[in-house]
C-alpha cells in the first residue's frame, strides 16, 4: 500500500515510517499542509496519514480541497491522526471528508488494523487488473503477463515499479520518481536498485515490455 503520511513531528514521523516499511508498505512524508494537499492531488496513493495541525495549511482546509476537487472521484482514503480528540473536533473531521479519525497518541497496532480494513474495502470496490500497452498487472495476486502469456509471479518492489509504469503508460518516469513509488521517502537504497529491478521484470516480461529513453528514465508504451 502506497502512503503518504502529512505529519510534521519527525519523531513522530520517523517512528511510524519505520513500523509501516516493515509492514510492507510504501511511505511518502510530507511535513506542511500545502505540499499535503499537492501530494494527494498528484500522487498515486491509497491512504494520507493527516495530521489537523500541519503549518501552511491546517488539515481541516486540506480535507476541504482535496474532497471538493474530487469531482466524483473519492480520491484516496484519509485517516486523520491528531492530539484533537474532542467529539466537535472529531465530527469536523469526519464531516470534512475524513474515512477515519485517530487520535494520538495511540498504538501502531490500531492503526495497522485500521490500514487492513481499508485494504479489504478497497479490494471489495476496484478491480485489481491494470492495462498498459502489452501488459496485464493483478494487483491482487501480484501476478502480471505480457502479450497474453503466462502470468508470473512479483516481489513487492516489482509490483510497485510496474504499477506505477502502468498508471502513466507512454509517459517517461525518472529515477527519482520510481524510487519514490517503489521505496517512499527518507530510505537509503543503492544507486542502480531501479536498474536492478527492471531487469528483473525484463526477464520475467519480455526485453520489450519496459522501454528505456536514455538519460530520461524508463516507460511503458501505449498500446497501439
Amino acid at each position: 500500500m502506497r502512503i503518504l503520511m502529512a505529519e510534521d513531528d519527525p519523531m513522530i514521523a520517523s517512528v511510524l515510517t519505520q513500523r509501516l516499511v516493515e509492514d510492507a508498505h510504501v511511505v511518502e512524508v510530507v511535513t506542511d499542509g500545502k505540499t499535503a494537499l499537492s501530494y494527494a492531488r498528484l500522487g498515486d496513493f491509497d491512504v494520507v496519514l493527516l495530521d489537523l495541525g500541519l503549518p501552511g495549511l491546517d488539515g481541516i482546509d486540506v480535507l476541504h480541497a482535496l474532497r471538493a476537487g474530487d469531482e466524483g472521484d473519492q480520491g484516496p482514503v484519509v485517516i486523520v491522526i491528531t492530539a484533537r480528540g474532542a467529539v466537535t473536533d472529531k465530527v469536523t473531521g469526519l464531516d470534512a471528508g475524513a474515512d477515519d479519525y485517530l487520535v494520538k497518541p495511540f498504538a501502531y497496532e490500531e492503526l495497522h488494523a485500521r490500514l487492513r480494513a481499508v485494504g479489504r474495502r478497497c479490494s471489495s470496490h476496484t478491480t485489481a487488473i491494470l492495462r498498459a500497452g502489452t501488459i496485464a498487472l493483478d494487483e491482487a495476486r501480484a501476478t502480471a503477463c505480457c502479450s497474453g502469456g503466462e502470468s508470473v509471479p512479483l516481489t513487492r518492489r516489482e509490483l510497485a515499479l510496474l504499477r506505477a509504469l502502468i498508471r502513466h503508460p507512454g509517459v517517461v518516469l525518472s529515477r527519482d520518481q520510481l524510487e519514490s513509488q517503489v521505496y517512499g521517502s527518507d530510505i537509503e537504497i543503492e544507486s542502480n536498485a531501479i536498474d536492478f529491478i527492471i531487469r528483473r521484470l525484463r526477464g520475467k516480461l519480455g526485453g520489450d515490455c519496459i522501454r528505456n529513453v536514455r538519460g530520461l528514465g524508463w516507460m511503458i508504451p501505449r498500446a497501439r
